[in-house]
């Protein structure tokens, strides 16, 4: 056993378990003292280096992970089985979430997140935790809300057991997120009468493993105002087909969000009013933000047993009975000017986002 400074340790950790007639033992101390030991093939299966800022380490017989930001650890002890050399420093992520951008939020580092806005508009990254019994300290769900255009840029999450687990009931806790100034949020006011539902990007119906879980989801930084022929139809079936993809890995990293920088992706008047005809309303729509003409998804599923990555995007018209388009990540992002899964490691990014595994999505 010998103590390795950090950037030794990547190539190491990178690996997925194997066979070996030599244990490897991996302990990671954190700076507050924490001492947490891992004996590879055992009970861990592997491991994931975000190259440059943290570790995800998958547990043996379980869907979830547990996360370490490079900032976060003090010192490791590994007992090698074979030389361990030092990686590239400069790593292979030129467009990942940089230092920058982890000072907004140190959670930006996480796969399910986008790259963060690069503009000059007022923006706030917020991260939502809950505490779960012997899971602990949990991240529930994160939002880049922009406090120019008081809009929701996107929100994003893991889906993943136990946390997809059905525990509690829907709660209807509707209030503006307390974690962002008051003035930059739409109010509940706001909606009565506009017309329009609050509409969830992370859904309630997947965060029912705590009440807790369950109310943040209800914060209006985690809505776009939505006709509820669109809420109620066709968003809501892709919800449900969401918790089904869920299922069929080990992780689903989600990223949802609607359209509200460009003028052709924003709803004006007209739009509005052709809102109104198909909804059947006799009076006009009003919201004093903007409103989104398109909806869509980011969808990265990981399978550990095969360490691969399967991605998806969907484009959804904002209006009644719409249609879906499902694309690659690379057409989404050439829509939204959006980078998504910008942690991934840029070999296994590029491969993700120009492809559609049509067989594991079966839209």
């Amino acid at each position: 056993m010998k103590k390795n400074i950090l950037t030794s340790l990547l190539l190491l950790l990178s690996i997925v378990a194997t066979a070996q007639n030599k244990k490897q033992t991996i302990t990671i101390t954190t700076k507050l003292g924490d001492v947490h030991t891992y004996v590879v093939g055992e009970t861990i299966d592997s491991t994931r280096v975000i190259e440059g800022v943290g570790i995800k380490v998958y547990l043996k017989g379980k869907k979830e992970s547990e996360d370490y930001l490079f900032s976060q650890i003090a010192y490791t002890i590994t007992e090698e089985t074979t030389p361990t050399p030092t990686p590239n420093p400069s790593g292979k992520n030129a467009n990942r979430n940089t230092d920058n951008d982890l000072r907004k939020n140190p959670e930006g580092w996480r796969l399910e997140f986008p790259r963060f806005y690069q503009g000059t508009n007022k923006t706030y990254e917020i991260t939502h935790y809950t505490t779960e019994g012997t899971l602990g300290k949990l991240v529930n769900y994160s939002v880049e809300w922009d406090g120019t255009l008081k809009a929701n840029r996107w929100s994003c999450y893991q889906m993943y057991s136990p946390i997809t687990e059905k525990k509690v009931n829907r709660k209807d806790a509707f209030q503006q997120d307390p974690d962002i100034p008051s003035d930059v949020q739409p109010t509940l006011k706001d909606y009565k009468g506009s017309g329009f539902a609050r509409g969830h990007l992370c859904p309630s119906g997947d965060r029912v493993y705590s009440t807790k879980q369950n109310e943040q989801t209800f914060y209006l930084s985690n809505m776009q105002p939505q006709i509820q022929g669109h809420n109620g139809g066709i968003w809501g079936k892709l919800e449900s087909k969401v918790r089904v993809w869920s299922d069929k890995c080990d992780t689903l990293y989600v990223v949802k969000a609607a359209t509200i920088d460009k003028d052709e992706y924003i709803c004006n008047q007209a739009d509005l009013k052709e809102m109104a005809q198909k909804e059947g309303k006799s009076k006009s729509l009003h919201f004093p933000c903007v409103i989104p003409k398109f909806f869509y998804m980011a969808l990265l599923a990981y399978d550990k047993n095969t360490n691969t990555y399967r991605a998806l995007g969907i484009w959804s018209p904002h209006y009644n009975g719409s249609q879906p388009e499902y694309i690659t990540i690379k057409e989404l992002q050439n829509r939204t000017g959006i980078d998504f899964f910008c942690n991934l490691d840029d070999d296994i990014e590029q491969a993700v986002e120009e492809t559609v595994d049509h067989a594991f999505w079966q839209y």
